[in-house]
């Protein structure tokens, strides 16, 4: 399984966010800055996680980003889903695991995806943003 650079990138500036917590907002362009990520890109990315109740932005000169919650209340999985979007790496099964196989085959591989899904997305939500600061 590989995740995008939406994931890898959007992990780092929350855990920017999450490291400036109770200080002031943290703007796209430090954060761009110090994580040596485009400013355009990061855009698109807290879009997403605004949109997802995942941080809070504050208008005007001294504005910038803040996580919406404490970090040990935000998970991994959190984080992934809300720039990726579903959380299926794989094509015949839905995000709960129930299998939609548009050949209608009994390959039996479901059962093995199946698990794997189940178990890296179980991994993901037990993974605070806390343990990564």
């Amino acid at each position: 399984m590989k995740f995008s650079t939406k994931t890898t990138y959007g992990l780092r500036a929350m855990i920017k966010l999450a490291k400036n917590r109770g200080e002031d907002s943290v703007s796209l362009t430090t954060i761009a800055k110090d994580e040596k990520i485009s400013a355009k890109y990061l855009e698109r990315l807290f879009s997403k996680l605004k949109k997802n109740g995942l941080v809070t932005a504050e208008k005007g000169a001294a504005g910038g980003y803040r996580i919406s919650r404490e970090a040990d209340k935000i998970t991994v999985f959190d984080i992934i889903k809300s720039l990726e979007g579903k959380m299926t790496p794989f094509h015949c099964l839905d995000e709960d695991g129930k299998i939609y196989c548009a050949v209608k085959c009994d390959c039996g591989v479901v059962a093995v995806l199946g698990k794997v899904q189940a178990a890296v997305n179980e991994t993901l939500k037990n993974i605070k943003l806390s343990e990564l600061i």
